[in-house]
């Protein structure tokens, strides 16, 4: 695959990672009620977000509601929304860059600066993947511990923006890391070309003398 490809496909993981970011900060679904063992509630089921939880009704009607307060998130929460934004304004940036850069576009006229361009937006797509994994697991860890622990009564399960979440970093990391190897190698075979022809144009000097 071409340089032009690898790039496409980039953008490609990169914007799906984004959108993937979005929900997951968007979407009330981080944690829902548990319907297991005594937790058998039918009537309604609870949903909760980085900024509103929700009641479902069983007949389909949902109501949400801000929290009144930051203190009462839990600890994983508070972090994911600052985390969350800061990987979504990181992908958005490194995508950007990643246009201007790349050899599908005529942003950049400079070949010799294009390389190190990519190689800031795949530097970028990998911190805004590990930004977002982070919060994404360690709500993951705290809703699992709860749900095996004795002394919770209301049971929890994972949401689809974890699983979106993870998606959404594995798809950024990819692209970051393919972005970062692809620089690399193009870096390496410009340096080996000039010092072959600088050689070979000090042999014709040895023949002369």
């Amino acid at each position: 695959m071409g340089s032009a490809g690898v790039h496409i496909v980039c953008v490609a993981l990169g914007v799906m990672g984004l959108v993937a970011g979005i929900v997951c900060c968007a979407v009330p679904r981080w944690k829902v009620s548990s319907f297991t063992g005594q937790n058998i509630v039918t009537a309604q089921m609870n949903q909760d977000g980085l900024w509103m939880s929700c009641v479902v009704q069983s007949t389909g009607q949902q109501q949400c509601k801000r929290y009144e307060s930051l203190l009462i998130l839990g600890a994983d929460l508070q972090a994911a929304r600052a985390m969350t934004i800061v990987s979504c304004f990181i992908c958005s940036v490194s995508i950007l860059i990643l246009f201007a850069g790349s050899d599908f576009t005529t942003c950049v006229e400079n070949e010799d600066a294009k390389p190190k361009i990519t190689l800031v937006a795949g530097i970028g797509l990998l911190l805004s993947g590990i930004v977002l994994i982070i919060p994404v697991s360690w709500s993951a860890h705290n809703t699992i511990r709860n749900f095996y622990s004795p002394l919770v009564t209301q049971k929890q399960e994972l949401g689809a923006c974890i699983f979106v979440g993870w998606a959404g970093s594995v798809l950024l990391i990819l692209a970051g890391g393919l972005l970062c190897c692809f620089s690399r190698i193009r870096s390496g075979s410009s340096g080996g070309t000039a010092k072959y022809y600088s050689n070979s144009a000090s042999a014709p000097n040895s023949n002369y003398v």
